[in-house]
């Protein structure tokens, strides 16, 4: 059980590794070239700028936001910003990110390019899309990148000091057409009348001086404590060299006092003494430590290389220091070569006293600055490397080691390991994108686990290890990745921090300490099978161990059992269940294993032998007792038993002991050694040992020839044997391992001999006496044999002379020197019987080491005078040998005449073909072809000669040179030409898929200098990938494709070769090779890249019905690595038109035929039917077969057409006919109709010119009042008042309005001083989000407490507005996140539910006040005064309150009611004012006649100053008589139940009636009244519900009838009353002047918007960009829920909260259809309409298209004005808190807002008790002292 559950463990470990192997790493693609890189620490956010495009990428690099910033108009001459009038060379121009910073503390992005002469941006951190501050037109003194895209530009955002202002250090080189700034300090905010990114102050600035002949590549800035380092390279000019030079200044030194720089060098340790690298390309800090990387030209002895330098900064500020104190105090003379001034020429040092650079450690205008000194610092490179540059470097540690990851030219990361004593090892490289150069800024991510690096298009985010994917500690501890050790316990490859026990001893093993926990010794070191014991087990290192980490021990496949572990032993048990012993060995070695028993975590194994001594003595041939005894394991021999036994300790008499194999029975020495094959041979052999032995019986043999014979005893020890013919054919030689047996037992026998055989291989005299003496072979003359010297009687030492039979070759140079080969025979027996050569009448020089014996000489030839031809001779110990007359040798001298191609590339592979005479001289190891002595490697050797050129380091002629066995041959001044390389300039498409074949059209120039072209693709596996698979599986691989087309010098097709699958597991790097010259297939456009291949969908049913026309194919990635042009698809034998293709569908047109199948079906005739097939490139995919539609028409076509056409003409004809009458009748019923509305539309708009023009004239008396007496305005207070407490539950009575604080006299100082501190306490921010949030959080806290509590707060706060708002802003911010978060952002504002929504709306109004009494105010008044007098000309409804005038629908009188106008002369009893004339409706109830004569009499006083309506008596005197006037009274008309109010018309009161107006007492009654009867006054009383005015309501006797009567009689009534509906048009008419100028009053941007508008609405778009809220619906909804519905609709309808004015009902009426009017002009929502819409909809429906666009305009207006600065808010919201604070009820406020501070109490304390910041203040004991006080209560705090 146990054992399963480790094996799964094990497979659960390697699963996870193999997971965490496959990850590939993330990467982000640009369209332009990437130039900078950052990342946010905090957030994890990467940002990337690049040539015309800023990129906000997630940790992970998925796109967040894109912002383009180019192209645009620019050149580098013109200043800008570019008009076309002014800069007349601006062309389209890239902008190249030059700086690319971040600023943390401002949660902004600082971004320069190189348009506009390098202005820079601010930009959100949040969003990138947020623009900050940009300001083009600043002049000279904004510009601060370079606008050169080849000069660099660096930066640093940082503090001047502690406090200091945040400013950018730049430093850049000096463009042809720059300002000439080296170094600069820059504003980041604006100051002191500077804006941002001008020179922090007017001394901040380095220019180069006019004669400064240096040039400056900058590198890096950085900071270190105090100050600000840059590092750049200089190109000096006299002299002429590059260095690199680190300058140093303070951070807060506005004059640059304090700038210094001096050399940095780093040297090269291969090369100590030559020069040292020349140009920094990268450098980082950690640790207060530079690290630098370096390169080299290949100019340089050491050639091409580059080196990594490490430069403490303690070091070098202290070199600064001493620099510093050198020139202030030297001598002048002896420090003048020494110091300069950078950027202008030479310093004045020396002169200073002792101790200046330490009493000014940031310089001063005394002290010589800015200075530079010659005398740097230097380091030897850490790390170097040839062939490549270093190109980027990052630096940080983990666990103190330090870890460096280097950038290189080759598209490679590598990872070094930088150890203490100074020495650092390469431990990792990861290639990234290769051949493309990894970029300079490589940065860490902010918990510093992914590094990302950037190449010309692509960010890569790379793992900075991979632990986890080493599965055992052997490949953990091999990794030597500092990251990464072996966690014991665990069983896994972690970081420390990652491993739970790693503190403990031994629990985490580090990489680079190369150990494991291993086994070191066992004891026994081994055991017999059939034994049992303990194996004692020590292992090391053996990690800390605790009670509970039992260790288990695991011995092969037997069951775990607990192992016992003493000090650093463990001790386990063996196994019974030992495996069989392999065949051929005589052990088996298993596997002991130590596992932890939690979690079953291997510990360690070990490989511990069970010997098995029965097998052992079988393991050497023929020697069973020595193969016993002599192994390493404890065995003996039994000789009575004859059989190998387990050693015992004692052993007995007849045993062999172990190691004891001398003394076992053996026999050996026999004689002779070798034996002739087919002779019968007498051998004589020894004895030993052999008391236990029956020698009489003994017998020897061979069980590989088949032979046996009998033994004879010669000697007691001394025995013999003979052996018969024996013969082997297959050798000269064989070795026999003789057996000797005893009655069948084997005894030891050390029996060796060789038979030979003499005539193997020896076909002469010569090789037959140069044989082996041993052997005895001689040469018979007889049978001309080589044979054993006693099988042959006619025996000769005597060989005959030696014979040639050819040579080779058969030619030579006049010149000699070649080797020829002599093949014959009898050439002697040693080299030394050769005496003498000649050929062709020339010595030839003997070469021993190349002879062979009798059938091989080798010799040189010597030169020749002329061309001859002569035999061979060799002498061999005197006797001659002569060549046959068809074996000659000629001396001939080869005449090369011409060579093809005559031209070639620079890199050589050029085949060439060289014509001449006799070129066929000697061998092809003879001729030597050069170049400039540049080899020409022979390829073909004959009459012509081929060979194929070298590389040559330059273009150029080179003449051909030959030779034949070192001598040159005349050429005849024959030459060949090298070319410039080919070049590549672009190549499409830029993709293939794997599977290849598809045409890659590649244009450069030089082509035809090329004989043989290939497409080659070298594939090297992904690191991750390559340990996925199983071992070897993935490995590097290089293609070769050689198909293609050349078509001219410019142009090659090629087709691309197919590669592995999965394209993702391999890095693929296309080139093409052109002879010897290879190309990247790479442009600015970008690398040649492949693609996974399609994948297609197969027809349902293996079929496709042919119906449409077009064939329909689906699949995924159809196009990405394809284009419509190239895709060619096939119905069986002929292709399918290609019409479509899209990622995922391909469509295709057949042929009109069913054409024939490609590949016919022998024996399903039925459905052979053509396939579909689908070729991309090389590829080909079967998606089935097409069934064609083969119906055909019995019907032929003459007989169709006129069958269907004449019925067709016919119906046409007749269908025209019947759209003509319908047409007419049409036409009939509209003119009609149209007379209708016309004539209806003249009544209407006569009667509202009628209207218009007498309200008009009303309007002009009421404008004279206005004037007058000046529009009724209620002051801040009252209006405050109004619009945050009269809504209220207790309305004018409500404690904000009185001001009543009902506290006892005694205790009002002390409640008084406590309220000021609780407002102290609310001046808390900490306390006050708190208090609100507390609040919120409670469920009884209703939203109408909410309201009230948030007015309260209005008015607490009210004498700090600015705090107020700065809360308001938090809790807004607050409540958006909510929203956002929700993503239901459109929600907001939409109602008052949270007490930040109340809070919005009351500071609108307070800051809308003076905004609404200036300008909004009179074209309210008006239009109020206007709704009144309209509807108050026309009857009204008293108890109803509907109007004939109105317009709200549902307020509309429904009857038609007969009236008549009355002008009435009224007198005021008691004032003496004279009769004034008022105008009433003889239908007017005697209160409604009341209002309006008070209306018209106090018209110039306030209307808080009216009489009541009830407070005064009208007394109408006809005659002499005098009648006072009521609404009931004895004399109203009565009908049933029913009661009609009383009405002029009722008292028959005429135009031009006199009435008179008295205020009347409690005792004075009218006398009608006195004298009602107490029950008819009960009864009065009793039927007051049911009173009538004008109309009479539907009585409730008819309930009885029908449900479907009443709803017929609803109907009619409907019907009826919108016959009234023309009415609505008529007064909307006659307001529409009124209401479109109260609209303009409020939606005109021209006029002065409110500043508090303008920063609110920027507020909210600023939230929307950091919220990247793009829908601008979204932000149309909060501006429009911010400020018109929430203020503007409130004063709309509520006119009473700013006029001190009484609103009727109908009046109010009128004001929510104008009120819902506004509300629809402010949503961008279209409303349909239609017949069943609301009348009030209909009615503004024409212009409610122009109050849209009026809003529209509005916002945008709003948006465009000039922004509204937090300082300028500020100042506006102190002038309101001043001027208006002091009249509010502030202590009421106060006391009202610790009301719920009470009735919350415990929870507001926990909030504030939980809340760190609110500790530290102490707000919870400020409360309770505060409670204390107030509540009268005794603590003891």
């Amino acid at each position: 059980m146990a054992l399963s559950l480790w094996a799964l463990t094990f497979l659960g470990l390697a699963g996870l590794g193999l997971s965490l192997r496959s990850r590939k790493p993330e990467t982000f693609r640009s369209d332009t070239e990437l130039n900078h890189l950052v990342v946010d620490e905090a957030s994890g956010v990467v940002y990337v700028g690049a040539v015309n495009a800023l990129y906000q990428l997630s940790a992970d690099l998925h796109l967040q936001q894109h912002v383009v910033t180019g192209p645009a108009m620019d050149n580098k001459k013109c200043t800008p910003p570019i008009e076309a009038s002014q800069c007349h060379e601006a062309v389209l121009t890239d902008n190249v990110n030059q700086l690319l910073l971040l600023d943390p503390p401002g949660r902004r992005l600082v971004e320069c390019g190189s348009l506009f002469k390098g202005i820079c941006a601010l930009r959100a951190l949040s969003n990138i899309s947020v623009r900050l501050f940009y300001e083009d037109g600043s002049g000279e003194k904004s510009f601060v990148a370079s606008n050169d895209e080849k000069v660099a530009t660096v930066g640093l955002v940082s503090s001047t000091g502690p406090a200091g202002d945040r400013v950018l250090f730049v430093g850049k080189g000096n463009g042809p057409h720059d300002n000439g700034i080296i170094v600069s300090t820059r504003l980041l905010d604006r100051a002191e009348g500077r804006e941002a990114f001008e020179a922090y102050s007017d001394h901040t600035t380095f220019k180069a001086g006019y004669l400064s002949t240096n040039t400056q590549q900058f590198v890096t800035a950085f900071e270190d404590g105090l100050y600000v380092f840059f590092i750049f390279n200089q190109q000096d000019k006299h002299p002429a060299r590059n260095r690199t030079l680190l300058a140093r200044m303070c951070k807060d030194d506005p004059s640059y006092y304090s700038y210094v720089e001096m050399d940095l060098r780093c040297l090269d340790p291969a090369y100590p003494q030559d020069s040292a690298f020349g140009t920094c390309l990268a450098a980082s800090v950690a640790g207060r430590i530079l690290y630098a990387v370096f390169s080299r030209d290949g100019r340089s002895s050491g050639g091409p290389g580059a080196g990594l330098c490490v430069f403490p900064l303690v070091d070098v500020n202290a070199k600064m220091e001493a620099s510093r104190n050198n020139c202030y105090t030297g001598n002048r003379e002896t420090v003048r070569d020494t110091f300069y001034k950078p950027f202008h020429g030479d310093i004045q040092c020396g002169g200073h006293v002792q101790g200046a650079s330490e009493s000014f450690p940031c310089g001063s205008e005394h002290l010589p600055y800015p200075l530079g000194s010659r005398d740097g610092l230097d380091a030897t490179a850490l790390l170097s490397r040839g062939g490549l540059n270093l190109t980027a470097v990052t630096v940080t540690a983990e666990n103190g080691h330090i870890v460096a990851f280097l950038g290189t030219s080759d598209g490679r990361i590598l990872k070094v390991y930088l150890a203490p004593d100074g020495t650092s090892a390469e431990y990792g490289s990861i290639p990234v994108d290769i051949n493309k150069k990894i970029k300079q800024d490589l940065a860490l991510s902010g918990n510093l686990s992914s590094l990302y690096a950037m190449t010309q298009d692509k960010v890569f985010r790379l793992p900075v290890q991979e632990c986890l994917s080493y599965l055992t500690c052997a490949q953990c501890r091999d990794s030597q990745d500092p990251y990464c050790g072996w966690c014991v316990v665990e069983g896994r490859c972690t970081r420390k921090a990652e491993c739970s026990r790693a503190e403990e001893a031994g629990h985490w093993l580090w990489s680079r300490d190369k150990s494991c926990v291993a086994i070191t010794n066992a004891s026994p070191q081994n055991m017999s099978r059939r034994a049992q014991g303990e194996v004692r087990l020590s292992v090391s290192p053996l990690p800390t161990l605790t009670e509970e980490d039992e260790l288990l021990c695991l011995f092969g496949e037997s069951p775990p059992h607990r192992a016992r572990v003493e000090g650093d032993t463990v001790i386990c048990n063996s196994s019974s269940n030992i495996p069989s012993t392999p065949p051929g060995q005589d052990h088996v070695a298993v596997s002991i294993q130590l596992l932890f028993k939690r979690g079953s975590v291997f510990l360690t194994s070990h490989q511990y032998p069970f010997y098995d001594c029965r097998e052992a003595m079988s393991l050497v041939e023929n020697l069973p007792c020595i193969s016993c005894a002599s192994n390493r394991w404890m065995c003996q021999w039994n000789l009575p038993l004859h059989e190998c036994q387990e050693a015992s300790s004692n052993p007995e008499d007849g045993v062999i002991g172990a190691h004891m194999e001398d003394n076992c029975p053996q026999f050996l020495a026999p004689s002779p050694l070798v034996i002739p094959m087919n002779h019968e041979t007498e051998v004589t052999f020894q004895g030993k040992n052999l008391d236990t032995v029956q020698v009489s019986s003994l017998s020897v043999g061979s069980d590989l020839l088949k032979f046996e014979a009998t033994v004879t005893r010669l000697e007691p020890e001394a025995f013999s044997f003979k052996t018969p013919k024996l013969s082997h054919d297959g050798n000269e030689t064989l070795p026999l391992h003789l057996y000797v047996k005893s009655s069948d037992r084997n005894i030891d026998s050390k029996l060796q001999v060789t038979l030979y055989n003499c005539s193997f291989g020896r076909s002469d005299c010569s090789l037959c006496l140069a044989a082996d003496p041993a052997y005895r072979c001689v040469w018979c003359r007889g049978s001309n044999r080589c044979v054993y010297a006693a099988l042959c009687s006619n025996v000769t030492s005597e060989c005959p002379p030696p014979v040639i039979t050819r040579i080779q070759p058969e030619t030579g140079p006049l010149g000699g020197g070649i080797r020829v080969t002599i093949h014959g025979s009898n050439l002697g027996i040693t080299a030394d019987d050769v005496k003498k050569i000649t050929v062709a009448g020339q010595n030839c020089a003997f070469e021993p080491k190349w002879y062979s014996v009798s059938t091989r000489i080798v010799c040189a030839v010597e030169a020749s005078e002329m061309p001859f031809t002569g035999g061979i001779e060799v002498d061999i110990n005197g006797k001659l040998g002569h060549s046959p007359p068809h074996v000659q040798f000629t001396y001939q001298q080869p005449q090369p005449l011409s060579v093809e191609p005559r031209q070639g590339p620079q890199a050589g592979g050029t085949t060439l073909t060289i014509n001449g005479t006799h070129l066929d001289t000697g061998s092809k190891e003879d001729v030597r072809v050069t170049l400039k002595d540049v080899p020409c490697e022979v390829t073909k050797f004959g009459a012509q000669l081929q060979c194929i050129t070298g590389p040559q380091p330059a273009p150029g002629q080179a003449v051909l040179e030959i030779s034949y066995g070192g001598s040159r041959v005349p050429s005849s001044d024959i030459s060949f030409t090298y070319c410039e390389n080919p070049v590549l300039r672009a190549f499409e498409p830029l993709r293939s898929f794997v599977s290849g074949g598809r045409s890659i059209n590649v244009t450069g120039q030089g082509f035809s200098l090329i004989q043989k072209f290939a497409m080659v693709v070298i594939a090297e596996p992904l690191r991750s990938w390559r340990r996925r698979r199983e071992a070897g599986s993935l490995e590097p691989v290089t293609i070769t494709g050689t198909e293609y087309v050349f078509y001219n010098d410019t142009k090659v097709v090629f087709l691309s070769p197919a590669v592995p699958e999965e394209p993702e597991a391999y890095n693929l790097t296309a080139l093409i090779q052109m002879d010897g010259h290879r190309a990247l297939l790479r442009t600015e456009a970008g690398a040649f890249e492949y693609v996974a291949d399609p994948t297609f969908e197969n027809f349902t049913g293996g079929v496709k019905k042919q119906v449409n026309k077009l064939i329909h194919a689906r699949g995924t990635n159809l196009n990405k690595a394809m284009t419509l042009e190239e895709a060619e698809a096939f119905v069986g034998a002929e292709r399918c038109i290609m019409k479509t293709l899209t990622e995922t569908d391909l469509y295709c047109e057949p042929p009109e035929v069913q054409p024939p199948p490609k590949r016919r079906q022998k024996r399903d005739t039925a459905h052979n039917l053509p396939e579909f097939i689908v070729k991309f490139g090389s590829r080909e995919w079967v998606l089935g077969r097409v069934e064609y539609d083969t119906r055909v028409s019995d019907v032929p076509l003459s007989l169709i057409l006129p069958l269907v056409m004449v019925p067709m003409v016919f119906i046409i004809a007749v269908s025209i006919y019947c759209y003509w009458r319908k047409s007419q009748q049409a036409e009939r019923e509209y003119e009609k109709i149209k007379s209708q509305l016309e004539g209806l539309e003249e009544s209407v708009r006569d009667r509202c010119k009628k209207e218009f023009t007498d309200l008009m004239i009303e309007m002009e008396d009421q404008t004279n009042d206005v004037h007058e007496a000046g529009i009724p305005t209620l002051d801040y207070k009252t209006y405050t008042d109004r619009v945050f407490f009269l809504p209220s539950k207790d309305g004018d009575k409500d404690v904000m309005i009185t001001g009543k604080l009902d506290i006892p006299e005694s205790r009002r100082p002390v409640v008084e001083q406590a309220l000021y501190q609780f407002s102290n306490l609310l001046n808390s921010k900490s306390f006050l989000i708190n208090f609100i949030h507390t609040l919120e959080n409670q469920r009884e806290f209703s939203a109408r407490a909410k309201v009230y509590f948030a007015s309260l707060l209005t008015v607490a706060l009210h004498g700090k507005l600015e705090y107020y708002t700065d809360i308001m802003r938090t809790l807004f911010l607050e409540l958006m996140e909510q929203y956002v978060v929700a993503k239901n952002p459109k929600l907001m504002l939409r109602r008052s539910e949270t007490v930040v929504e109340r809070m919005l709306s009351n500071w609108m109004s307070i800051c809308l006040y003076q905004y609404l009494k200036d300008s909004a105010g009179e074209p309210l008044y008006k239009l109020f005064k206007a709704i009144k007098h309209q509807v108050e000309k026309g009857p009204v409804d008293a108890v109803q309150k509907k109007a004939k005038y109105t317009l709200n629908d549902t307020g509309l009188l429904g009857d038609d009611v007969e009236y008549a106008p009355l002008t009435v002369s009224v007198i005021v009893q008691d004032e003496g004012i004279n009769a004034i004339p008022v105008k009433v409706l003889n239908c007017d109830t005697i209160s409604q006649v009341k209002e309006k004569i008070i209306d018209q009499v106090y018209r110039t006083q306030p209307c808080s100053c009216w009489p009541k309506p009830d407070s005064v008596v009208l007394e109408w005197r006809p005659g002499s008589t005098a009648q006072i006037l009521s609404d009931l009274d004895l004399t109203s008309q009565r009908e049933g139940r029913w009661k009609r109010i009383n009405t002029l018309m009722h008292y028959n009161v005429r135009d031009g009636a006199t009435l008179i107006l008295s205020k009347v007492g409690v005792s004075q009654q009218p006398e009608d009244s006195q004298q009602d009867l107490p029950g008819e006054r009960h009864a009065l009383l009793e039927e007051e519900n049911r009173v009538w005015h004008l109309v009479r309501p539907t009585d409730e006797v008819d309930e009885g009838k029908s449900k479907r009567g009443s709803m017929k009689e609803k109907e009619r009534t409907k019907a009826i009353t919108e016959i009234y509906l023309t009415r609505l048009l008529s007064v909307k008419g006659t307001l529409q002047q009124f209401v479109d100028n109260f609209f303009q009053s409020v939606l005109a941007p021209g006029h002065a918007v409110p500043p508090a508008v303008k920063y609110f609405f920027d507020f909210l778009d600023e939230q929307a960009e950091k919220h990247d809220i793009r829908d601008e619906d979204t932000i149309h909804i909060w501006k429009t829920n911010s400020l018109p519905l929430r203020f503007w609709v409130n004063i709309l309808k509520n006119p009473h909260f700013i006029f001190d004015v009484h609103v009727h009902e109908v009046v109010d009426a009128s004001l929510s259809v104008i009120a819902q009017t506004f509300m629809d002009a402010c949503t961008r929502t279209e409303h349909k309409l239609s017949r069943d819409s609301p009348s009030n909809k209909l009615l503004y429906a024409k212009e409610i298209s122009t109050y849209k666009k009026m809003v529209e305009d509005y916002y945008k207006g709003i948006r465009q004005m000039v922004q509204v600065s937090d300082q300028d808010m500020n100042t506006h919201l102190a002038e309101i808190s001043r001027a208006h604070t002091d009249s509010l009820n502030t202590l009421v406020a106060l006391h009202q807002l610790y009301q719920y501070t009470q009735k919350y109490y415990d929870e507001i304390i926990n909030a504030l008790e939980e809340d760190p910041a609110a500790q530290k203040m102490q707000l919870a004991f400020r409360l309770q002292q505060i409670a204390a006080a107030l509540e009268n209560k005794v603590t003891d705090l």
